[in-house]
């Protein structure tokens, strides 16, 4: 009879659970979903009543439009430059940091370590005014290059305490091995640390690619010149002040998140890999 009414408690448990976690999956859905309806939309069709998620007669001359114009595609051209050279960057520089702490010893490690942790605690937004003053010194405004050291020195501590605990738990029977051969700390990074670590790198580039081509406040505040704006930035013009076209503006936010979404559908199998194999064991 217990048994009977623990099952009974388990299985109402677990349906109402399946409840809120599909009314949440909608809420979550419902927004893009309707993002996506009206980029299809003419602008005479955007705020009919009843609201339709499905277009009547669906137009792409909002994508046309969103691509063709306003030097959009330049745009996307400084984003996809900014945000590969950026991953690039901080994978290399987060791997070789990660490395020395998981891996050698010298002295004021662990010093040196929590020190890059505490960088963590601080919140991005305090430190816009200290990198706009300091951009301005070194001649780094409106310069994609400029944003590019700030993006990856922005980046490396969180990156470095992520791949140092998955660094740790590879085996050191390989690496006394490479040292025994002939090899050296070198050899050691290139030939096994990169190469088993493929999981873990490809979850920091994910995390990475997202964070820089999604990024808005730093873009916008070292950058003024109008033809090196980034796609965030850019896309934020196209609402005017006295109205704004809503299906150009949803039409160029889906092509500027297609890239990512692909991204992360082809580097998947790779990022799930980094989640259950140690990437974030500090």
């Amino acid at each position: 009879m217990k048994n009977n009414t623990y099952r009974k408690r388990k299985k109402i448990q677990m349906i109402v659970l399946y409840i809120v976690i599909g009314l949440g999956a909608i809420g979550m859905l419902l927004p893009f979903v309707w993002m996506i309806s009206t980029s299809f939309m003419e602008k005479a069709y955007y705020f009919e009543y009843p609201p339709k998620l499905i277009p009547e007669n669906p137009s792409i001359n909002n994508y046309i439009k969103a691509w063709t114009s306003g030097n959009f595609q330049h745009y996307f051209m400084n984003s996809m430059f900014v945000t590969l050279v950026s991953v690039f960057l901080v994978v290399l520089f987060s791997a070789m940091m990660a490395y020395a702490f998981a891996r050698l010893k010298f002295p004021g490690k662990e010093v040196i370590f929590y020190m890059i942790i505490l960088v963590l605690m601080v919140p991005n937004m305090v430190g816009i005014i200290p990198q706009f003053l300091l951009a301005k010194t070194l001649n780094l405004r409106n310069s994609l290059w400029g944003l590019i050291l700030f993006y990856v020195s922005g980046s490396i501590p969180f990156n470095t305490f992520l791949l140092r605990g998955f660094f740790e738990t590879l085996p050191h029977e390989l690496e006394d091995a490479i040292l025994i051969d002939g090899g050296n700390y070198f050899n050691i990074f290139i030939n096994m640390i990169l190469p088993l670590s493929t999981p873990a790198l490809a979850t920091v580039s994910i995390f990475s690619l997202l964070g820089f081509w999604d990024e808005y406040i730093l873009a916008l505040t070292l950058i003024d010149d109008v033809s090196k704006r980034t796609l965030p930035v850019a896309i934020a013009t196209y609402q005017g002040q006295h109205g704004t076209d809503w299906g150009l503006v949803f039409a160029a936010s889906i092509i500027a998140i297609a890239p990512v979404i692909t991204v992360f559908v082809v580097l998947q199998r790779y990022f799930v890999g980094g989640l259950t194999q140690g990437a974030f064991k500090g």
